[in-house]
């Protein structure tokens, strides 16, 4: 029974002690989070039935370290308040006791060496006594990351890994790390191909900085990439990271194409033209280059001013061939080549067969062919005396007559290559009795009652042309001659102050032939315009005389230059003596009171009633007059 009762009693002394501890309570944060150089508020907050004057509160500091010790920092009683002044903490701690039930230690400002776990401690008495601590954590942001990279050029063929770059990140806590990227991926540690040499440094101020450098097997693919690097590292409640600046790597490799390519003229080549080849090889440094046509080294006065290609000033057909252009790197004496086919397009010189000038005869027949060697297809063209003719290189004449004769030229060309172009000549003669194209005359307006006569006759031999009246008059004047492939041009300047009727003779070996034109001299208020006239034509073989002459329209009337109104009576009334005095010789002709002068002449009643002697308008082959017309005025006319 003693022993029974003895249980009893300790178990209700238990009880009864229990629920006075339980009657005690202390609680802080278990961590808090704040960065180097703010101020810290670590609150501890207890609950005791415990008059205030019964309570006693302590706070400690203990370093991480677990063989560390416990230093206080703080002591508050009843009567006393103490802050230790041996405490590291000594100058920047304070305590805020002034709300009941919590008592608040204040760091400020926070130091790196404050990291410590903060205990505080309350003693209630009969309460019993309890503490609870709090870790403080201090973090500094690391500056930014600087990078650099290796300046000198890595070759693809080095052995092993190269260091490409250095980073570094200065003042962090805690120690910031240090990721290394490729473009947007990041490189991870791989034996032979990425490798990461990491340096920590604990500075004086007790923050970190870490170096670290890359190393890597580099690849040709790493000329275009960027690298930099990434810090992480850790802030208040977060994680933060910054990015370096990027970089680029000066990567040496060995060309690994070559390409050698025309770059003008575009398209086909001609000779004399300007040509430009050039040689694109990749690889660095820029392999050295050279160049060869058909396998011998081309001299380097051909080459570009940038030594990237070869120029060809007034192509020939000899440059044509294979050039090709080797790449040669200078480190490792690798040689990579690339050709390319030139052919320079040619077009000699036309030939036509026969050759010219031909001298046929009335109803002859001519074969000819025009051929020129060209590298291109070609085509041929015959143009007579400027105008096209016909088409392809074999010209056929039949039947030939003097409207045959002329210049001959055929145009040998290549569709393909403009710019490629040469002609030959092939002069048509063809003997026989002259034709007279044209006649025509025109009143100069420099020099006083003068005028201008023009006659153009075709024909082999080369005809002569005379001038003369066929009223015997003197027709005085100055005439030229002026000899064309197939015929004559001849001009005559003289003084016409009345009607007069000029001839002209074109006259070879085969016969001749006769124009007459009818001449006016200008009248007041009238218009004299340049006529073109054509006479009925007379052929009159070797030895024979000209059976008659024809009669021309007189030309239509000009204005007159003005004058004064006495000068226009005047010229009126002698126009009228003239008539009657024509009125009156005509009647005694009539009658046969003036004789026909020359023999083989008929009289005017015979002459109208000739039909060889109507008056005709010319009208003659256009391309004929023009070519004539040309040969006068010195020009010549290009097919």
């Amino acid at each position: 029974m003693a022993l029974g009762g003895f249980v009893l009693t300790g178990l209700c002394i238990l009880v009864i002690a229990s629920q006075s501890w339980a009657a005690l309570e202390v609680n802080t944060e278990d961590r808090m989070e704040i960065s180097l150089g703010k101020r810290a508020e670590i609150t501890c907050i207890y609950k005791t039935d415990m008059p205030p004057s019964s309570i006693i509160i302590q706070w400690f500091a203990k370093a991480l370290r677990s063989n560390s010790y416990m230093q206080r920092i703080y002591y508050l009683d009843n009567s006393t308040t103490v802050l230790d002044q041996e405490s590291p903490l000594a100058g920047r701690v304070s305590v805020d006791n002034s709300n009941p039930g919590s008592v608040v230690l204040i760091v400020d400002p926070v130091e790196l060496q404050d990291e410590l776990l903060f205990v505080c401690q309350v003693n209630a008495m009969s309460d019993g006594t309890k503490d609870d601590s709090t870790l403080l954590k201090v973090f500094q942001s690391p500056e930014v990351p600087r990078i650099e990279a290796v300046h000198a050029g890595i070759h693809i063929h080095d052995e092993g890994t190269s260091k490409i770059a250095t980073c570094e990140v200065r003042n962090g806590y805690p120690m910031p790390n240090i990721t290394w990227y490729r473009g947007l991926t990041p490189l991870h540690i791989s034996e032979g191909e990425v490798g990461v040499q990491n340096l920590v440094t604990r500075e004086t101020n007790d923050l970190f900085t870490v170096t670290s450098e890359l190393h890597l097997k580099v690849r040709k693919e790493d000329k275009d990439a960027e690298f930099y690097c990434e810090s992480t590292y850790f802030v208040p409640e977060a994680t933060k990271m910054t990015e370096s600046p990027r970089v680029r790597i000066t990567v040496h490799y060995p060309p690994t194409f070559v390409e050698m390519s025309q770059v003008y003229p575009e398209g086909l080549v001609k000779e004399g033209d300007t040509v430009e080849m050039r040689c694109h090889a990749d690889g660095y440094p820029a392999p050295l280059l050279a160049f060869k046509h058909n396998g011998e080294d081309i001299e380097e006065d051909a080459h570009t001013d940038d030594q990237q290609g070869v120029r060809l000033s007034n192509a020939r057909r000899s440059d044509g061939g294979t050039y090709s252009c080797t790449a040669l790197d200078l480190e490792t004496l690798l040689e990579l080549e690339k050709s390319m086919q030139l052919k320079v397009h040619f077009l000699d010189e036309a030939v036509v067969v026969p050759e010219g000038p031909q001298v046929l005869s009335a109803g002859d027949n001519l074969m000819a062919t025009c051929n020129a060697l060209s590298s291109l297809d070609t085509n041929t063209v015959w143009f007579k005396n400027g105008q096209y003719f016909t088409e392809g290189h074999m010209l056929k004449l039949l039947n030939v007559s003097l409207a045959s004769a002329g210049e001959y030229t055929c145009a040998v060309s290549t569709p393909a290559l403009d710019g490629l172009h040469t002609e030959a000549v092939l002069p048509v003669i063809v003997r026989g009795v002259p034709q007279i194209k044209l006649v025509t005359w025109e009143h100069m307006e420099d020099v006083k009652n003068s005028v201008n006569l023009t006659c153009v006759a075709l024909g082999y031999p080369i005809p002569s042309i005379t001038w003369d009246s066929p009223d015997q008059q003197d027709l005085g004047g100055q005439s030229s001659n002026t000899q064309l492939p197939s015929g004559v041009i001849s001009t005559l300047t003289m003084k016409a102050t009345s009607v007069l009727s000029v001839a002209c003779k074109a006259e070879n070996t085969f016969g001749e032939v006769r124009r007459v034109v009818q001449i006016e001299p200008i009248m007041p208020e009238t218009t004299s315009a340049a006529t073109t006239t054509l006479a009925p034509e007379t052929n009159i073989t070797a030895g024979t005389k000209p059976a008659g002459s024809g009669t021309v329209k007189p030309p239509k009337s000009r204005p007159q230059k003005e004058g004064s109104g006495v000068i226009i009576a005047v010229l009126i009334i002698c126009v009228l003596l003239l008539a009657i005095l024509g009125s009156v010789l005509y009647f005694l002709y009539k009658k046969g009171k003036i004789p026909c002068g020359r023999s083989g002449k008929q009289d005017l009643t015979k002459e109208k009633s000739n039909k060889d002697a109507i008056i005709m308008e010319m009208k003659t082959d256009k391309s004929d007059e023009a070519v004539l017309l040309q040969g006068i005025n010195g020009d010549k006319k290009a097919p």
